[in-house]
């Protein structure tokens, strides 16, 4: 398996965009997103916040205001709780401390869709968005 050490920015034949951050020292992590021809023109910047959790600045288009996307990677039930916990008060701090109105989080959290089979299990209904 290779790791990146470096961030990557590559534009595609067809005009797409990729931006990739880099993993950490256990090649874990890694987040990135490959963006529209059409949606390139409006990319403000791409920054990888840590490992597990990237942000995509959109600039202001016409009436249209900025966006931010954040990415995120959530570690597994199989992790520590603790590191569980801390990757989620990163995402909550980079989300309150961006002052920007539209934000949208996106990513792999790990989630489980169905009904919950314990009270204990935690679930996002039946259907997810």
């Amino acid at each position: 398996m290779m790791m990146r050490r470096h961030p990557l920015n590559v534009v595609y034949d067809t005009g797409e965009q990729l931006f990739l951050g880099t993993c950490d020292n256990g090649g874990v992590g890694g987040v990135g997103f490959l963006v529209k021809p059409n949606m390139v023109i409006i990319v403000d910047s791409f920054k990888q916040l840590t490992s597990r959790i990237g942000r995509l600045r959109m600039k202001r288009c016409g009436s249209t205001p900025v966006l931010i996307i954040f990415i995120a990677y959530a570690p597994t039930s199989s992790y520590e709780e603790e590191e569980v916990k801390a990757f989620y008060m990163d995402l909550d701090t980079f989300y309150r401390e961006d002052r920007t109105f539209w934000k949208v989080i996106a990513g792999d959290f790990d989630a489980k869709i169905g009904p919950r089979r314990t009270p204990k299990n935690l679930h996002i209904r039946t259907h997810s968005f």
